[in-house]
């Protein structure tokens, strides 16, 4: 089967250092322009991944994102807002990133080519087939990732990915493969622009339809969102008001006795006035 990697060939402009800020940062936008366009042809391919990732979570089972470099950033960063955005766990949507912790501020050379260490820091999560891989890099080629995935359907655990290459050898040990063709990048091989836009955008669409999905979200509001500072007090605050078309006395009473705006809301409704 053909495999070019597309985002390593050579960008459609040269000469970079040559243009004035305003026309680079008009050539990038206009790459980045190409990026939703890429994203809407890989929908189908989306939707059946989302599809058995909320049955797994349904029955109990958990998310994992797999990368290396801005790929395995970008799974952490998605995992992490999980639980303040949608009031779940931290153990319920997981980021690794080859070479550990470290590596999310500092690149470990070589990590991402390991061929064991993937399935070796999934297992440290006591990985099952109730649970939900996607390995997720630009190129589709990070050892790192591809061995993890092989391992996982050998254990029968459902696979994806989110690559941004067509027919990679990621693609081909995935179950469920998303691939988003954004083509070359504006700066040669440097795929943490169109292709980390790319990956970021379905992510968003992964988890936020998931969560939907499973009922944390009420009307188009963050219910079970944790209110973890003033800005989201108030927002809550000003849900309750908006949701029971109370006071804000009572809608900041009812918030600080329930510390969860769907369980005032609940409440209230049930006759607690």
């Amino acid at each position: 089967m053909n495999f070019t990697k597309t985002t390593e060939q050579d960008s459609n402009y040269d000469h970079l250092e040559k243009m004035n800020v305003q026309t680079l940062l008009y050539n990038i936008n206009n790459e980045d322009k190409t990026v939703p366009l890429a994203v809407e042809n890989a929908l189908p391919e989306i939707e059946k991944l989302v599809a058995v990732v909320v049955k797994k979570l349904k029955d109990g089972g958990r998310l994992f994102y797999l990368g290396a470099g801005t790929s395995g950033r970008l799974g952490i960063l998605d995992a992490s807002e999980c639980p303040p955005t949608f009031g779940v766990s931290h153990d319920l949507v997981i980021g690794l990133i080859a070479g550990g912790d470290v590596a999310i501020r500092k690149a470990v050379e070589f990590a991402e080519d390991s061929t064991t260490q993937g399935w070796e820091d999934l297992k440290s999560y006591q990985i099952s087939n109730k649970d939900v891989v996607i390995g997720i890099a630009a190129s589709g080629t990070t050892p790192y990732v591809i061995s993890a995935l092989e391992k996982c359907n050998e254990n029968h655990i459902v696979t994806g990915c989110i690559t941004c290459n067509k027919n990679s050898p990621l693609s081909q040990v995935s179950k469920f493969p998303i691939e988003v063709i954004v083509g070359p990048e504006f700066v040669t091989g440097s795929s943490r622009m169109k292709a980390g836009t790319a990956q970021k955008m379905v992510l968003n669409m992964i988890t936020t339809t998931a969560m939907v999905q499973l009922g944390h979200i009420k009307g188009n509001k963050m219910v079970d969102m944790q209110l973890s500072n003033n800005k989201l007090v108030d927002r809550g605050t000003k849900m309750i008001m908006s949701e029971l078309n109370i006071s804000q006395e009572k809608a900041q009473a009812l918030l600080n006795t329930y510390k969860n705006v769907r369980l005032a809301i609940k409440n209230y409704s049930h006759g607690n006035r």
